[in-house]
């Protein structure tokens, strides 16, 4: 039986380098970065001062103002990047179909901030004076929850927190769930939320760009002078249909979902296998899924989040897996602009990976200066590259071991 086939209706996007579907596309097209001083908290005590922060971001214009008080900021930017791909696909929450549409969200982080304040409350105040009210954002399901409660959706709800790779992860979820016939509509996607708990975590593990001595601070994938991530932080949803219900309802298809892989690499908990053998499965299952050889492939949106090593890796893998198409093959990473979001950067990368079918054109990898033998390919450096694009596969994988790759094309009816 031919696998039903799932379609992209709408974008919601909230990230630092602007917010909605067409600004994204906008900023993302042109090389805009979204990186600059945090402004959210005090960064005094830290060598560090950068991050890919959601500035212009209002919950209000999207939420209106009740009730936004006691919701910490994952689920803001969760709820709001639904909202938008509602309206963008066109689709009315009614009774009489609320029950069809679900949500999954990749999120793991994005409770930390909440946890802790709650914490500090009940140790300076005591436990009987903390607010209830904020009880529920210390809940790692907080942000897909409360988006449903918000927009009365009643199907699935669902939360993945596999890391990096977890905003991938929960599209290939939802997917899953729209070819079962569990859902109609899936809003699927990932969140995380810049937090002073979050920065310091990755300060003092010396994770961060910057660090070393003489070292940029500076998101710069692929680049010889890249020392470590920028954190970024950001929510997207994707609206997925089954084609029937997206044509029946004459919606503006995007794009499809056409393939996916994901594969645990039991290394170590901290540090990337540089043989890449779970990345270099997860882009195979990929290609098999979606019934694509290598060199279908167009674009690659990739998971280089400027560390020495993942850059590397990514690198050997893909001239792995693709062999001499590797040299024709356009390899960007939209991390060099929006810095690494965690559990929301798959869900970015997809969006971006729908931008590039629609726009026909390659996003760049900003801030490349200096070549790496090691990283040599075609990474798009510093201005877009318009090109013929049909498939785009998304990587996303972390140095505990998750590795996902999502294969999206333009559609043909």
């Amino acid at each position: 039986m031919p696998k039903k086939r799932i379609v992209i209706t709408g974008l919601g996007i909230v990230s630092a380098s602007a917010t909605g579907k067409e600004n994204f596309f906008n900023a993302l097209f042109g090389g805009v970065s979204g990186i600059k001083a945090v402004s959210s908290f005090d960064t005094a005590m830290f060598k560090t001062k950068n991050a890919g922060e959601a500035v212009d971001f209002s919950p209000e214009q999207f939420l209106g103002s009740k009730g936004l008080r006691t919701l910490d900021r994952s689920t803001k930017l969760a709820a709001s990047a639904v909202k938008m791909g509602l309206d963008d696909a066109g689709i009315e929450v009614t009774q009489q179909n609320c029950r069809d549409i679900g949500i999954a969200i990749g999120n793991t982080l994005g409770s930390i901030s909440s946890i802790s304040n709650f914490d500090k409350d009940a140790l300076t105040d005591g436990a009987r004076y903390v607010n209830p009210a904020l009880f529920p954002n210390t809940v790692i399901n907080s942000p897909a929850s409360q988006a449903s409660i918000k927009f009365n959706i009643k199907g699935f709800n669902a939360t993945i927190a596999t890391g990096f790779s977890a905003g991938l992860d929960a599209i290939s979820y939802g997917a899953d769930l729209l070819r079962s016939g569990r859902a109609k509509v899936v809003l699927a996607g990932g969140v995380e939320e810049l937090c002073l708990q979050l920065f310091s975590a990755f300060y003092r593990c010396g994770l961060l760009a910057g660090l070393k001595e003489l070292s940029p601070e500076i998101s710069c994938p692929f680049d010889k002078r890249r020392n470590g991530v920028i954190l970024g932080e950001g929510a997207a949803a994707l609206v997925l249909e089954p084609l029937e219900s997206a044509l029946g309802r004459k919606a503006d298809i995007y794009a499809e979902v056409c393939g996916f892989g994901t594969r645990f690499d039991a290394y170590r908990i901290d540090e990337y296998n540089p043989q890449g053998t779970g990345l270099k499965k997860a882009m195979q299952d990929a290609l098999i899924d979606a019934d694509r050889e290598p060199q279908g492939i167009d674009y690659l949106c990739a998971g280089a989040n400027s560390t020495v090593d993942a850059d590397v890796m990514e690198s050997a893998a893909v001239k792995d897996v693709f062999g001499e198409h590797a040299k024709k093959l356009k390899v960007s990473s939209v991390k060099s602009m929006l810095g690494e979001c965690f559990s929301a950067s798959g869900a970015l990368q997809a969006a971006a990976a729908v931008g590039a079918i629609q726009r026909q054109a390659a996003p760049p990898t900003i801030n490349y200066e200096q070549t790496d033998p090691a990283c040599d390919l075609d990474c798009v450096p510093n201005k877009s590259c318009g090109c013929k694009i049909e498939n785009v596969l998304v990587n996303a994988f972390g140095p505990s071991g998750c590795n996902s790759s999502l294969i999206i094309s333009k559609f043909r009816g």
